[in-house]
């Protein structure tokens, strides 16, 4: 089952167990959110004029971010005259957590599935203190420069 969603002037696809990213919103990172269906999609279709009444999307708020910085740059040619502007957008990341009909709430718990990290990388064999290299003094001697000699 998937259900069309609008927030912040845009309409997005989601499905259960989604993340996506949205403009920013407010809520705390762990905080459920919901969001009203436009359309509801699956066997048998339902669409919305403009909303589906009793049905909701569920959303968990994952974290809030930033986009990447965007660059304004403005010349105007034999005038001197340069603008150099940055802009970073803020986003916010939502895992879809239920999509709900017939009026039903969500529930006050997220759906507990841990966010997938990164596992670490092994690490290789460490090497014994034998083998690293013997360590140069820090300190070298301050060498007074040479006298250059006139020649008559």
């Amino acid at each position: 089952m998937f259900a069309v969603i609008k927030t912040g002037g845009k309409q997005y696809s989601v499905a259960e167990d989604q993340t996506i990213q949205l403009g920013k919103l407010a809520g705390k990172p762990g905080d459920i959110i919901t969001f009203p269906v436009m359309v509801l999609g699956g066997d048998k279709p339902s669409f919305g004029t403009p909303l589906v009444s009793g049905a909701l999307v569920a959303a968990e708020v994952v974290k809030h971010t930033r986009g990447a910085t965007i660059i304004a740059f403005k010349k105007r040619r034999r005038q001197n005259s340069r603008r150099r502007r940055g802009h970073r957008q803020d986003f916010t990341v939502v895992r879809i957590t239920e999509i709900l009909t017939d009026g039903k709430q969500p529930s006050k718990e997220a759906k507990a599935r841990p966010i997938k990290a990164k596992a670490p990388k092994p690490e290789g064999e460490a090497k014994p203190a034998t083998e690293t290299k013997a360590e140069k003094p820090k300190t070298k001697a301050h060498k007074a420069p040479k006298a250059k000699s006139k020649k008559k």
